[in-house]
């Protein structure tokens, strides 16, 4: 019907007009009811939005935690396949346990190291040894008298290379880095040398394990170095020598004396020596060398040359005063023709690496003759 006449009919009809604003305010009513609805439908999902984005956060920072610990244990890895390849690379330098050869240095030794290659390499600038060269007689007198064939020889201490010996092939080892040098040899100490086991016939040493800090591992690593049934033949200054010049440097010092003078082995403690090296027959014997000289200049001189002074640490040096002194006391003790006697104990060494086909010692108790009976006079 048209609006006009609805009006005009329901404002004649009161009933009419009371329905009619019934229906306007239901229809006025209807979007509130509608947005309620809407906002009734949208409640449920609402929170379970605004609690998917703690959630999300939460698996995010799981993921990162996860990365986080990915890198650090690919960190890790890395850390230890480094290491373990610094160890592999590393560990033929310094292996556990470590070889004789390759044992620190201490810092209680006897003889100061640096100083002794520094006096090796004074002493080859003009080498002369009359006392290492009647050692090396005494070797050779001592190998004629066995009867092998030495292929393979090893000179410890080597100086000037000097020693020789028919068909055989002489590796030398030299703590001067001059002699080392000049003969061809290998720069190293004789305690620390780096040769493997049983490698050579033969050994010798002359006129170097009395300034040899460790003279026990230096035997060891040479009985290590010789083959089964292999010679050693060593030579040195030994308890005794120079006992002219020790008291002369005493005299004069006597107010505050100074040790000028290392240790000396004797011929006994040498035996000793051998046997804890692990050498079998050993053998030690020593010889008396005198040397006469018209004063003290003429002693320094060849000590200087042999290479032989003081190589003690830390020692102060010798002053004028004291040197006067020593020369003076020096003199006093001459001969009456001017010459004063000095005496040198050379140590001489023999010992074999072992070998089952060489002789064992009798048991205790085993002879089946007395000494007793064999003293007895015969009559």
């Amino acid at each position: 019907m048209p609006r006009d006449f609805a009006v005009r009919h329901c404002r004649a009809h009161p009933v009419m007009r009371r329905r009619l604003g019934e229906t306007i305010a239901a229809l006025r009513a209807l979007p509130a009811v509608v947005f309620e609805r809407q906002m009734a439908a949208r409640a449920p999902r609402r929170p379970e939005k605004m609690q998917a984005v703690p959630a999300t956060c939460a698996k995010a920072m799981i993921r990162l935690d996860d990365r986080a610990a990915a890198r650090a244990a690919r960190r890790q890895r890395q850390v230890e396949d480094t290491e373990e390849r610094r160890a592999r690379i590393h560990a033929p330098l310094v292996p556990s346990p470590a070889p004789l050869h390759k044992r620190a240095v201490s810092d209680s030794e006897i003889f100061d190291r640096a100083l002794r290659r520094k006096r090796r390499d004074r002493a080859a600038r003009s080498y002369e040894s009359f006392l290492r060269d009647h050692m090396l007689d005494g070797l050779y007198e001592r190998l004629e008298g066995v009867k092998r064939e030495f292929r393979n020889v090893l000179d410890l201490g080597s100086a000037d290379g000097s020693f020789v010996w028919p068909g055989a092939t002489v590796t030398r080892l030299e703590a001067g880095a001059a002699f080392a040098a000049a003969s061809g040899a290998i720069h190293a100490d004789e305690d620390m040398h780096p040769f493997p086991e049983a490698s050579f016939d033969l050994v010798i040493s002359a006129g170097v394990l009395d300034t040899v800090n460790d003279v026990p591992g230096a035997l060891a690593l040479a009985r290590r170095a010789l083959k089964p049934d292999g010679l050693f033949l060593g030579a040195f200054l030994g308890a005794g020598s120079l006992a002219t010049l020790r008291a002369c440097l005493l005299a004069a010092e006597a107010d505050r004396p100074v040790a000028r003078f290392h240790p000396q082995i004797d011929v006994r403690a040498a035996g000793d020596l051998l046997s804890r090296a692990g050498f079998t027959l050993p053998v030690a014997d020593v010889e008396t060398l005198t040397v006469r000289y018209g004063g003290l200049g003429g002693l320094i001189r060849d000590l200087r040359g042999m290479a032989a002074t003081n190589l003690l640490p830390n020692t102060p040096p010798l002053r004028r005063e004291t040197l006067l002194g020593t020369a003076a006391a020096f003199a006093e003790r001459a001969d009456p023709d001017g010459r004063t006697p000095e005496k040198y104990s050379i140590v001489y060494l023999t010992g074999w690496a072992p070998d089952p086909s060489q002789p064992k010692p009798a048991r205790p108790g085993s002879a089946t003759a007395s000494l007793a009976d064999a003293l007895k006079p015969k009559g």
